[in-house]
């Protein structure tokens, strides 16, 4: 069966992945009785998510026919002769009104019915609902004959209920294996007083030691496993890592990625700074006060920001392309997280609305100053994230956009946006807005890759 991409703007995409079938019709009966027959309208509707009775009806709406779906036979018939290629055209602009979202063009939308009986689409992939226009033919029918509901969300539901009475279980069974513990210690500590008053009450009465009474047996051995427990407590050696690499380590596990990072290489450009300064006073046999030497030090991390961002505009400026740029980048002074950041400052500045779209349009220079390793993929994340933090409230709005923008082109791999996407739950910031914008991209990623290896 030969296979087509899902929207005519995908057509010269040799590797898009979602694909149906091409149309297949046939002319039947003859005079007033002629027919058009959508041979495969069901494999093209189970290829669009969408039920045939919906593509068959929007047909027989464009056209002023007749059209009729019969679900037990899979036969759907459009009164009149017409032609496979207008067919066809039909069918596109069902896919761009009904199956493609608005903001991202994905075909993995879902129909929603709201309850003032308006129709939407809700993208998967980018989280984007789309309201559908109204005065189309096809909602009235569509209102009247509503998407079933998908099984899979129920599972999940009760996935997701299993998984938190399991949770539950197992919180309880700690708590009362804590308190088990505890009155494990109690019963030791008061079988060591019982002993000790045993003991002296026969010192007092004269006894030898034969006439000593021994303490039950139960009582030992509760002893012997207390000891045992402050045994295996002694044994610890505690001990802190003082030393620059465990410093580093502590701060990324403290702050956020994106912060952990800006901080580092804040201090080491301040320290390199007030270094400088400090032989260049020496050289000139300049004496200088301590306090302009600390305001030194304190702008020294803005002001080579601000030299590489001006620099890296007037390059842009003059047209230079994504290899030079590339070049360019390497001969800069700075880090490379700092040279990320100066990237998209200088690329996007100004720009308040289409971030995700002038992203796409400029992808080759970020190609060219990623190298498909970690370490460059990551630093263009935090990047990112940085940049929209600070930027305006529509750059942060589309920040799945944008990843979706990069993981197309193949300047983003879906291990390091996973990675970087962890990391920053884990932070000092895992409440910041730009994680649950980034959430409906990163569920569509996991459960794509599901679906890919269940494939």
């Amino acid at each position: 069966m030969a296979l087509q991409n899902i929207g005519a703007g995908n057509s010269d995409d040799a590797f898009y992945r979602y694909k149906m079938p091409k149309m297949i019709t046939k002319i039947e009966g003859r005079g007033n009785g002629i027919k058009t027959n959508i041979v495969n309208m069901v494999d093209i509707a189970k290829a669009l998510a969408r039920p045939a009775s919906y593509t068959t009806k929007y047909f027989g709406c464009e056209l002023g026919a007749q059209s009729k779906f019969d679900g037990k036979t899979g036969i759907s018939l459009v009164n009149g002769s017409h032609d496979t290629a207008k067919l066809a055209g039909l069918l596109e602009n069902f896919i761009k009104k009904y199956v493609q979202c608005y903001g991202c063009g994905n075909p993995e939308t879902e129909i929603l019915i709201t309850k003032n009986q308006m129709i939407q689409l809700s993208c998967a992939a980018c989280g984007f609902v789309s309201d559908v226009d109204m005065r189309d033919k096809l909602t009235t029918f569509i209102l009247k004959n509503p998407p079933e509901v998908k099984k899979g969300s129920k599972d999940k539901k009760a996935l997701r209920r299993a998984e938190k009475e399991r949770l539950k279980e197992g919180e309880a069974a700690d708590e009362e294996q804590k308190k088990l513990k505890k009155e494990g210690k109690k019963k030791g500590s008061s079988s060591k007083e019982g002993s000790s008053k045993v003991s002296s009450t026969m010192k007092k009465a004269g006894g030898s030691d034969d006439d000593h009474v021994s303490p039950p047996h139960s009582q030992v051995d509760e002893k012997e496993e207390v000891d045992e427990d402050d045994d295996d407590d002694d044994d610890v050696q505690w001990q802190t890592d003082t030393s620059l690499e465990a410093a580093q380590q502590r701060i990324q596990e403290q702050l956020s990625a994106v912060t952990a990072d800006m901080v580092i290489l804040s201090t080491n450009e301040s320290e390199k700074k007030t270094k400088m300064t400090s032989k260049a006073s020496n050289n000139s046999n300049v004496m200088s006060s301590p306090r302009q030497d600390d305001h030194k030090a304190e702008n020294g991390y803005s002001d080579l920001h601000e030299t590489i961002v001006e620099e890296l505009k007037e390059n842009l400026k003059k047209g230079v392309s994504a290899n030079q740029l590339k070049s360019l980048l390497g001969s800069l002074s700075g880090s490379g997280q700092e040279k990320m950041i100066a990237l998209l400052e200088a690329l996007f500045d100004g720009i308040k609305k289409g971030f995700a779209k002038e992203v796409a349009k400029k992808k080759n220079y970020f190609a060219a100053a990623v190298a498909q390793d970690e370490e460059s993929q990551l630093l263009l994340l935090k990047a990112i994230g940085s940049f929209c933090g600070k930027a305006s409230s529509s750059s942060l709005k589309e920040v799945a956009l944008v990843l979706k923008a990069l993981y197309d082109a193949d300047v983003l791999k879906e291990e390091y946006i996973l990675q970087w996407y962890q990391e920053g739950l884990k932070g000092e910031n895992k409440d910041s807005q730009i994680w649950k914008n980034t959430k409906p991209f990163i569920d569509w990623l996991q459960s794509a890759e599901s679906e890919s290896e269940e494939e």
